[in-house]
């Protein structure tokens, strides 16, 4: 992975304020998705996923600081606000359109959810553990790892 805070920032504008978003955190990030996403998975797309597995924990850590600082809960849970009034005026929105149930917190920034499409496709098809490939000098069919 070739994901540095200065290339994240670079791809992502919208992260360049550093009082907000700290080198110190989006390196925590950085460092954290290295672990998790399999490389070899995800291919020429590990970089971008990467990304937005950075911007939308960054999205979530901001938001628990900004509720810390006004006097709420940091970390607590907070979906998406689908509707509001004030005085006689009142508005409202689907968001059950842009949201999927089985997808929890990526739903709670747009990053989340297009880390969660691009999972989605990433994943799609099995994935052997564990079994030999031509690059071992395996050719043909394997028979299990008891023969």
């Amino acid at each position: 992975m070739t994901v540095t805070v200065v290339s994240f920032r670079a791809a992502f504008p919208e992260f360049t304020d550093a009082p907000t978003y700290p080198q110190p955190e989006i390196q925590f990030w950085l460092d954290l998705s290295a672990k998790l996403l399999n490389s070899d998975r995800w291919g020429e797309l590990l970089d971008f996923g990467a990304q937005l597995f950075v911007a939308h924990n960054l999205c979530l850590q901001a938001a628990s600081k900004t509720g810390a600082a006004g006097g709420g809960l940091p970390g607590q849970v907070v979906g998406p606000t689908t509707s509001a009034s004030v005085d006689k005026v009142s508005y409202s929105r689907d968001a059950s359109s842009a949201m999927d149930p089985a997808n929890g917190h990526w739903n709670l920034s747009t990053y989340g959810l297009r880390y969660k499409q691009l999972l989605s496709m990433i994943g799609a098809g099995p994935i052997q553990v564990g079994a030999p490939t031509a690059e071992d000098g395996f050719y043909g069919a394997w028979n299990g790892p008891f023969v």
